[in-house]
């Protein structure tokens, strides 16, 4: 049922790629004309979401041979898949194509350098949900491929208490309380919070999950020796959020959180470059 559901979504963005037709393609092919397509590399990165374009272009009616799969990495000029079938088809689908598999393999690219960057260091790297509308499987598949942690896919996923949370109920303390009395018990309580103090009060709370967002590393710091004074420490799973890039990573990991949180390997990932070079069959 999933890929199906993904199957879906991306013939939704082929229609409003195509419209009625390729103008161009039908000006200049003839009917039962087949060709060969290879998707190959102009960038050196870790490719992502293979098996879904893979899956989209069967269905479509294409042969298509898997040459680099999902986490491999690529230098310029590997050949990531070869597509073999109708022209006028696959030039309907070329620009599609090559956009998800350059979008998705950025977004495992940026993950992979900030999960190769702190790995030493006994942390996970985990996204957010600063995903692009549309695209959140995809962004979320891609992290994982990267070696990351998706983090929430939906709000349903479990409980995050954030910051207008808390000032609309009027404390930490009294969030966590609502939160912990009215919600299942498979669902996991987080926190965000700004300052070691509050960290501590949520820990105190209740709190399965404890966001430090938009504090200094030295604050983050504070924050574990609080809950290590306080014998709360390996009580709550402490995460960190809030401007974390590759050239911070590794400052914040040091600090002796459990997880790093980014958003921008989704958001603001480059990415790659892909083309694709036809040929008659």
């Amino acid at each position: 049922m999933a890929m199906e559901l993904i199957f879906q979504k991306v013939l939704d963005w082929l229609q409003e790629d195509v419209g009625i037709w390729d103008e161009t393609s039908r000006a200049l092919f003839g009917e039962d004309l087949r060709v060969t397509g290879r998707v190959v590399s102009n960038s050196w990165g870790v490719v992502a979401c293979v098996s879904e374009i893979r899956d989209f272009l069967s269905r479509m009616g294409f042969e298509v041979t898997v040459l680099k799969k999902d986490g491999d990495e690529v230098k310029p000029k590997d050949v990531v898949m070869e597509i073999r079938g109708d022209t006028k088809r696959l030039f309907e689908l070329e620009r599609l194509v090559l956009n998800l598999l350059a979008h998705a393999s950025g977004v495992a690219t940026e993950t992979k350098k900030l999960v190769d960057v702190t790995k030493d260091l006994g942390v996970k790297v985990a996204a957010t949900r600063k995903t692009l509308p549309g695209l959140r499987y995809f962004e979320k598949r891609a992290v994982l491929i990267g070696g990351g942690d998706p983090h929430r896919f939906n709000l349903d996923d479990s409980i995050l208490i954030k910051d207008n949370h808390i000032k609309v109920v009027g404390s930490v303390e009294e969030a966590i309380r609502r939160a912990k009395s009215r919600a299942s018990f498979v669902k996991k309580v987080e926190v965000e919070v700004s300052s070691p103090e509050e960290a501590l009060e949520a820990a105190r709370a209740g709190a399965d999950i404890i966001m430090l967002d938009n504090v200094t590393p030295e604050a983050v710091k504070s924050a574990v020796r609080l809950l290590e004074e306080a014998g709360l420490r390996g009580k709550v799973v402490l995460e960190v959020s809030g401007g974390i890039r590759l050239e911070n990573a590794r400052e914040y990991a040091s600090t002796g959180v459990d997880v790093l949180s980014s958003g921008y390997i989704t958001i603001s990932a480059q990415a790659l470059d892909f083309s694709m070079e036809v040929s008659k069959c």
